[in-house]
């Protein structure tokens, strides 16, 4: 299992541009997010957002499966350039 945490720098948070754009369904590997207690499939758009993810608040995502290594590479990367 990968794991990495990430504080979100956009102003907006995350809301459903960046959320659709994350693109966990191109992996195969179990991918969560999560904020303060409450986690999410990272695969679902409406889960993503019901965590109210906003600027200054840390995430966290896991990555678990046959290609969690480049997921969670390919993912941290989005989050960086994006949020």
């Amino acid at each position: 299992m990968k794991e990495f945490q990430y504080t979100i720098t956009d102003p907006e948070g995350i809301h459903a541009r960046p959320a659709g754009l994350l693109k966990a369904n191109e992996f195969t590997s179990k991918i969560m997010i999560g904020k303060g207690g409450k986690s999410a499939d990272a695969k679902r758009i409406f889960g993503v957002m019901s965590l109210g993810a906003k600027k200054g608040d840390e995430i966290f995502m896991t990555a678990e499966g046959a290609d969690e290594e480049t997921a969670a590479q390919a993912l941290e990367t989005f989050l960086k350039e994006n949020l």
